[in-house]
């Protein structure tokens, strides 16, 4: 293992002073931390206003897709001062190929949706510092080309489409990694089995700068977690459960952490008692059953800290299989559960169900499980109130949006909201956004 400490180097982070969340799990550490806050003990679930996107349910090769958002599908939310724009707006992709704007206030359109030609499953970025650049990339090859794109809201459209790369060791163009802003750099990790550095510019779409492409015993697995940041080091996860940090500057590969199995979970990076460590957990996919690892890695050495396990299986339904383990990213908990660290866990053991975690982030002991009505994908979030009291909000994929204690895991109430929370939700205040398998964009109030 090579001797990594003391070799970060300070890269501008834009995200800091961005106004607004522009990415996946709001910044580089993919950490959550909204800021969402509240008073006293919620006990409601209030829907603000829905909105309706487009709906396609053509048969294509891959099923049919409808409209709504599908995971990880978090909207964006942008505060802004241009005239003739709401002062906050909602930014969200859909699973119908098309990118639709909201007043976040209202619940309507507050400009015309730009198609970009295909499903959009993952999760959207704004330039944090070129506002006018949308990036993103597409699910499912319903048309060509077929890949990542670059939205230009000056022009109002698609700039650029970046499709099939015949350099790249898979064939899989997809591309539902959160793309992410590093100084003047973006990186794009594919399911191709690449890692794309492009070289950000003001007043045009990225150039592509370089490219890191690798194999773990012979095979190139795809990315479909977004990539964390710390400093100038990334980390993503792969189909094969290789957890991955790189030198963002060099494109090249630090140091390599297997786990037993797929890896979808955005890598979630945290700085705690002196020290800089990730977070994730793989699924229970290709051995059909067994354990789902949560684990905490030393993200300047890789080094395992803890790995916790817990049993589940694959659903298999008809000519479709569900994975079991973990899709959801991890939140950090804050105020009385800095101690803890929290994410679903898909376990099928009792039909398609699944339990809300709780980690000391010490010790890794799981400190409770509390089953949810049916499994979940989606993100959790949380809400700080004036005791400093946490309270975890998140959603599942029967479309129950559930709010809990977090620190006893207490369900203090629930509601069925939408059809399929696949998405991970946005958070404002009291507030959070939040997209649904189908047709709709909720904005929903905890009190």
């Amino acid at each position: 293992m090579p001797e990594v400490s003391g070799r970060l180097t300070h890269i501008s982070d834009f995200y800091k002073d961005a106004h607004g969340t522009f990415t996946f799990r709001h910044n580089q550490q993919r950490d959550a931390s909204f800021g969402g806050v509240i008073e006293g003990t919620p006990s409601q679930i209030e829907i603000d206003w829905t909105f309706k996107t487009e709906e396609d349910y053509t048969p294509t090769d891959y099923g049919k897709w409808g409209g709504g958002s599908g995971w990880t599908g978090q909207p964006l939310l942008i505060h802004t001062n241009d005239s003739g724009r709401p002062k906050t707006e909602i930014i969200v992709g859909s699973l119908v190929g098309k990118v639709y704007f909201i007043d976040y206030e209202t619940g309507k359109a507050s400009r015309e949706s730009i198609d970009v030609g295909n499903p959009i499953k993952g999760t959207i970025s704004l330039d944090p510092e070129h506002n006018r650049f949308i990036y993103g990339g597409h699910g499912v090859p319903v048309n060509q080309p077929f890949g990542c794109f670059t939205i230009d809201l000056e022009q109002h459209k698609v700039v650029q489409t970046f499709g099939h790369d015949s350099k790249a060791w898979r064939s899989w163009g997809a591309y539902d990694s959160s793309p992410i802003r590093v100084g003047q750099f973006l990186f794009r990790p594919g399911e191709n089995g690449t890692i794309y550095k492009w070289l950000v510019e003001e007043n045009s779409a990225p150039r592509l700068h370089s490219t890191l492409r690798y194999k773990v015993k012979g095979r190139s697995p795809g990315i479909e977690s977004s990539m964390s940041v710390y400093h100038d080091y990334g980390y993503v996860a792969d189909n094969d459960g290789n957890l991955l940090c790189i030198n963002l500057q060099t494109l090249q590969p630090v140091w390599l952490y297997r786990l037993p199995d797929d890896t979808d979970a955005t890598p979630v990076v945290c700085e705690e008692n002196g020290g800089v460590f990730v977070y994730t957990g793989c699924e229970i996919d290709k051995r059909g059953e067994g354990d789902a690892h949560f684990v905490k890695i030393d993200a300047l050495t890789g080094q395992e800290q803890w790995v916790a396990r817990i049993a589940g299986k694959r659903a298999d339904v008809e000519e479709k299989h569900f994975d079991g383990g973990f899709y959801s990213s991890a939140l950090p908990g804050q105020g009385d559960c800095k101690h803890l660290i929290f994410s679903h866990c898909v376990l099928n053991d009792k039909g398609r169900n699944g339990v809300f975690c709780a980690f000391d982030r010490l010790t890794g002991q799981i400190v409770y499980q509390l089953p949810t009505n049916y499994y979940a994908w989606s993100s959790p979030v949380g809400f700080t109130n004036e005791e400093g009291e946490y309270f975890v909000v998140t959603g599942d994929c029967a479309g129950r949006i559930y709010v809990i204690r977090g620190k006893d895991g207490t369900l203090l109430t629930s509601r069925i909201v939408g059809s399929n929370f696949e998405s991970s939700p946005v958070v404002e205040g009291s507030h959070l956004v939040i997209g649904s398998r189908g047709k709709y964009i909720y904005k929903l109030t905890i009190k």
